[in-house]
């Protein structure tokens, strides 16, 4: 009899305890029955037209709590019911997401617009009539003043170095030279027409000076290290954008007389020698790294190149033929100069010469480093190999040449 009203009773609990977990299931599928219908009123609404109730963009700003939106629900007021129980879900399931109240808003509101003491007001330029197009001014009494600036297509720049230095020379330097310390001049001024069109005209006067006391010298109390007058032009015409067909002239000499130490032998003197060269062949314009390499390679298959010497005892020297003060021969010619700036300190010059009439052959390559300590003081290491096979050969030497100095001095550029 026990063990029946056991089975009873626990099957009454199974029952009981089945119902209660229908119900509660039943009551999950009603709330989630009542969200759908309260969106699809919601979607309906908007639907209908009523899309232009300002209340709607509480659901979309930051939640904020409305005095208004709970006397509704707990009136069940009709107006508005589906934003004001979207709004009060809100309030009773995430309460922390409240931002802040109508109350504080309508304080800030109010606060704000008592600062507004004066109306904002906007100057407006009022604008003078124009003339129409289809009528025409009438000429004023006062007379009109119309000037004109011609453009300027020149550009003139200039550097200017003395340096004193240490000079190496080999033993068969074409000038002659020993070694030394010593001072050098050196002045390069350029003169370049651009009209932005067709024609460009560079001009370049280089005039470098150097000069030492000679110690081992008791012949001479001041002789040249350094001794140049070069003039480079060209005229060009453009082909391309950085291509220009180019019409060259170069010509070189020196200033003063060249001597040996203890020797009264002149050397080379001013026009001793001289060489003239025209070229003709095609430029290109080089401007590279945000302008920091800059220059112009020169290619001529056409070349011309008249040697001179005005004294007569020193034409053998130079490659000229004994008895005559000048020769002609014709060959091609290359030529660069290009500059380089790795740093604002730091500045590398260079010049590439080379010509040759495939019977003899001419290459200079001169190599300008810098190094600037301030705006006006810099150091200056100079570099200068040279090949000459059309000059006489000295015994137990090539025909390269070479020569050196390591400077420190003044420099200034404009």
């Amino acid at each position: 009899m026990a063990k029946k009203l056991v089975c009873i009773v626990m099957t009454l609990f199974v029952a009981i305890s089945v119902n209660a977990q229908l119900q509660h299931y039943m009551d999950s599928l009603n709330i989630c029955k009542a969200r759908i219908d309260s969106l699809q009123r919601s979607l309906d609404s908007l639907r209908n037209g009523n899309a232009a109730n300002g209340k709607y963009f509480r659901l979309f700003a930051p939640l904020t709590f409305y005095p208004d939106v709970v006397k509704s629900v707990m009136e069940s007021s009709p107006s508005d019911n589906v934003i004001n129980n979207i709004l009060m879900q809100n309030y009773l399931k995430h309460p922390e997401l409240i931002e802040t109240t109508a109350c504080r808003l309508h304080k800030v509101a109010s606060s704000a617009e008592s600062t507004l003491t004066a109306p904002v007001q906007r100057k407006v330029e009022v604008a003078q009539e124009e003339t129409p197009d289809n009528e025409v001014a009438l000429p004023s009494d006062s007379p009109v003043r119309l000037e004109i600036f011609k453009p300027n297509f020149w550009k003139f720049a200039g550097d200017y170095n003395l340096q004193f230095m240490q000079n190496h020379f080999s033993a068969n330097w074409y000038k002659s030279g020993e070694d030394n310390l010593s001072a050098v001049g050196n002045v390069v001024l350029k003169m370049n027409y651009n009209n932005k069109q067709k024609i460009k005209w560079d001009n370049m006067l280089e005039m470098k000076v150097g000069i030492q006391t000679a110690h081992s010298d008791s012949v001479h109390k001041l002789k040249t290290t350094s001794d140049l007058l070069r003039y480079t032009g060209k005229l060009g015409l453009q082909a391309t954008k950085k291509w220009y067909y180019t019409f060259q002239i170069l010509a070189t000499t020196q200033f003063v007389r060249g001597y040996k130490s203890n020797d009264r032998t002149v050397y080379s003197d001013f026009f001793s020698p001289f060489e003239l060269n025209f070229s003709i062949g095609m430029d290109y314009n080089i401007d590279a790294y945000n302008k920091r390499l800059t220059g112009s390679l020169h290619i001529a298959p056409i070349a011309h190149n008249f040697k001179h010497v005005s004294r007569l005892e020193l034409a053998t020297r130079y490659g000229i033929p004994e008895g005559h003060h000048g020769m002609n021969d014709w060959g091609s010619q290359f030529t660069a100069n290009v500059t380089w700036n790795p740093t604002e300190k730091i500045k590398w010059g260079t010049r590439l010469y080379a010509y040759t009439t495939y019977s003899r052959a001419v290459v200079e390559w001169e190599n300008t480093l810098s190094f600037a300590f301030s705006k006006y003081i810099s150091t200056q290491l100079f570099l200068y190999p040279r090949f000459d096979d059309g000059v006489k050969k000295m015994e137990n030497h090539s025909y390269w040449q070479f020569k050196e100095y390591l400077s420190l001095g003044f420099s200034y550029s404009m």
